[in-house]
């Protein structure tokens, strides 16, 4: 998977379509991403004994890593990702302008 957590992302489909933002958490194992402030979902809860608060809650839900495109700052827009190795070390790069991600 070439998207990382940290990573500066756009949303090129689905509900937040348009949107940018930031990688919290990255689930390579079913190719989903965590977006910071995005795809929150409301789930109603019961009080399990006294540890958890019932209620409605705000919970972040992932979205699938297709999803999203990494955004590159080198010529303001969504970016396919390319490898190149400099000094031994392999870096990613955008296809486009061929900056460092």
């Amino acid at each position: 998977m070439k998207i990382r957590k940290g990573d500066d992302v756009l949303v090129i489909a689905g509900k937040f379509r348009g949107e940018r933002a930031v990688v919290e958490e990255s689930l390579p194992q079913v190719d989903k991403v965590v977006l910071d402030g995005l795809n929150i979902a409301k789930r109603h809860t019961k009080q399990t004994g006294s540890m958890m608060q019932a209620g409605i809650i705000d919970k972040v839900m992932p979205m699938h890593v297709s999803n999203v495109a990494l955004w590159c700052d080198g010529h303001k827009g969504p970016a396919k990702v390319g490898y190149r190795e400099v000094d031994g070390t392999k870096v990613r790069v955008c296809r486009k302008c061929g900056e460092a991600l």
